[in-house]
């Protein structure tokens, strides 16, 4: 079960020291946050305001959980509502040869599906 071994991962790179399930369930409810956002942004149903101001406030408490500011790890909210919302740059993911799920760009995945 990928979602579930997902926690793992994410503290072996993070060392947030939350449980392993604990972890991946506040990442995966911040993902499906942030991937409503992107829909309603793409769909026209918020503004660039609006969206700015919840994306900026998703990332915060994504920050909260996962310290990323604080270890330069660069983690974003794509916007593209087609694939996953939380990432990790391409270009870290593969400087440190990451072991997390990526996408075809090579971007860290920070909660998969499956």
């Amino acid at each position: 079960m990928l979602v579930m071994k997902q926690g793992q991962v994410l503290n072996k790179i993070f060392e947030t020291g939350i449980d392993d399930d604990i972890l991946i369930i506040k990442v995966v409810v911040l993902e499906r946050q942030a991937h409503d956002l992107a829909e309603r942004f793409c769909n026209g149903t918020i503004d660039q305001d609006r969206y700015e101001y919840l994306k900026d406030h998703i990332l915060t408490k994504l920050d909260q959980v996962l310290n990323f500011k604080e270890k330069n790890i660069p983690v974003f909210l794509n916007g593209d509502p087609r694939g996953y919302a939380l990432k990790i740059d391409h270009e870290y993911v593969r400087e440190h040869d990451l072991s997390i799920h990526r996408d075809w760009g090579g971007y860290g995945i920070l909660a998969p599906e499956e």
